[in-house]
This record gives C-alpha cells, sequence and structure tokens, in this order.
C-alpha cells in the first residue's frame, strides 16, 4: 500500500497539467453521479477531449456492464467498462477478463439471504451472471432498487439454479448493510470477497476479484503506469484501485477508510468533482 499524505492533497491545489496520465478510472456511484444518479454535463465535452488525447475513460463500479454500456452508448467505442466490482472487464462488447463464482458458494450466500429474510431482514439477493442478473424477489420496491444497477435483470423462482456463469452475488439490505447483512454474511469472508459496496449494498465475490485487481490487469496489458494512472472512489469498494494509481482520489465525504486511503482529495460528487479535477490535473 502506498504512503499516504496527511493531511490529503486537496485536487484544486495541485498544479494544472501536472502528469503525464493515460488511463482516468471512476466509479460510478458516489463518485461520477451525483446524488440524483446523474452523469456531471461537463463529463461529455471532456470525454471527447480526453479521447483526442489518447487518455483512455474506464468506469469501474459494481454496476453491471450492460448498465454501464447503456450509460455511456453515445461514448461506449473502444471504452474499458470495469463491471461487476472488477469481475467482469469488457471493451467493445468482448470480455478481456473475469472472475466467475463457483456456483456451490453463489447459492450458499442465496440460502444465507434466504434465512435472513426469514428472520425479518428486509433484504435480497442479486446473482450476478454474464448474461443478466436473477433475482427472487418481485416486489416493485425491490426491483426498482435492482433496475438501477442491473439492466438486465430477470425474476426466477429460484435464483440458484440459474443457467449462466455467476461473476458475484449482490445483496441488497433496506437497512445499512454494514449492520445487518454484512455481519450475516461474515462467514464467507474467510475463502472470499465480502464487500460492502454502498450504504445498502453488500458483494460476495471470490477472494481475487476487486477493482484493484481488474485495473492492474488492465494497466499490463495497455502498458500504462500506475504513474500514469489516475483514480476516483468513495466506497469501501474502491481501496484496492486507489492503490494501483499514483494519482488516486477520494470524494469528499467519502468513507472514513477511502480517505486514510487515497493521495488526493477530490471535489464531492455533487459538486462534479471527477471532471473537474481531471480538467485541472491535465491542464484542461
Amino acid at each position: 500500500m502506498p504512503a499516504t499524505p496527511t493531511p490529503l492533497t486537496d485536487a484544486e491545489h495541485l498544479p494544472a497539467g501536472a502528469a503525464d496520465i493515460r488511463l482516468v478510472v471512476t466509479d460510478m456511484d458516489g463518485t461520477l453521479l451525483d446524488d440524483a444518479k446523474r452523469l456531471p454535463e461537463a463529463l461529455w465535452p471532456l470525454l471527447a477531449e480526453l479521447r483526442r488525447r489518447g487518455v483512455l475513460f474506464s468506469p469501474a463500479s459494481g454496476r453491471q456492464y450492460a448498465t454501464l454500456a447503456r450509460q455511456f452508448a453515445d461514448v461506449a467505442e473502444g471504452m474499458v467498462f470495469i463491471a461487476e466490482n472488477g469481475t467482469y472487464v469488457v471493451r467493445d462488447g468482448v470480455e478481456l477478463s473475469s472472475d466467475p463464482l463457483e456456483r456451490t458458494v453463489a447459492a450458499d450466500v442465496a440460502r444465507t439471504v434466504r434465512r435472513l429474510v426469514a428472520d425479518g431482514v428486509d433484504a435480497g439477493a442479486v446473482v450476478c451472471g454474464k448474461r443478466s442478473a436473477y433475482v427472487e424477489r418481485a416486489d416493485e420496491a425491490f426491483l426498482a432498487e435492482v433496475r438501477t444497477y442491473y439492466a438486465e435483470h430477470r425474476v426466477v423462482d429460484d435464483v440458484t439454479a440459474v443457467e449462466d456463469e455467476v461473476i458475484k452475488v449482490a445483496v441488497f439490505d433496506f437497512g445499512p448493510a454494514e449492520r445487518s447483512t454484512a455481519p450475516a454474511l461474515a462467514g464467507f469472508a474467510a475463502t472470499h470477497q465480502v464487500v460492502v459496496s454502498g450504504e445498502h449494498w453488500v458483494d460476495v465475490m471470490n477472494s481475487t476479484a476487486n477493482k484493484g485487481t481488474a485495473l492492474r490487469r488492465l494497466q499490463r496489458a495497455l502498458g500504462i503506469t500506475p504513474a500514469q494512472t489516475m483514480v476516483f472512489g468513495d466506497y469501501l469498494n474502491d481501496l484496492e484501485m486507489l492503490d494501483a494509481a499514483d494519482w488516486s482520489f477520494a470524494m469528499a465525504g467519502a468513507h472514513p477508510q477511502v480517505l486514510a486511503r487515497a493521495r488526493h482529495l477530490a471535489p464531492s460528487n455533487n459538486e462534479e468533482g471527477v471532471p473537474r479535477t481531471i480538467a485541472r490535473v491535465l491542464g484542461l
């Protein structure tokens, strides 16, 4: 882990045009998107300029690949999508890397969630495959949350019996996930990743799967160094990818562990912190 300056360097105080950046990677929720889940208007002209300069822009999210591709449909050509918290990486419809989850583990997680629900926890499992996401809950309140992150999803009778290559299991908890769902899934942490990826979400993945692993694979494939990489994040599922970039930014208001891990501080997601910081560091 790189040494963390104390205090964090404010992005607004960095010298303009200070870095030779070749790759920009950003989390979505709480980072690039504002609290209303909108992409910043300043992003679109910035993406055109990054493309002109040969700088690759890569969303890295717990969101599904289909969801990310739809959000960036007009500019997706050549863009690398680090989806499902790094378990599925795709460029122009071609898989670059993936880290599938054992079907038996996915089934065990789903059964654990069923027991939680039976005990009164208002939660539901989303079994994430490469083709689609699968859920058993069909109530509108739950499906509304699922739609935000999983454009391709299906309601099925039994998520333990889906015919797809599973890459993770996400659990949505209407309450604080760190207090109820995460402790219930802690038994899987001895052999797998159990990460709180948002206030209401917990993801279970292979122990080798995270955004940082996916980013390092991408850097090696493209011949891009950490010194040429800029990363933005706000929550616990962003920690490992912050370590893969010399230009690592925590958003204002980020989780305390993210603030402790990043080298620099960016304005908040509601202040268009990501495009503002990119423009500052690249001297645009």
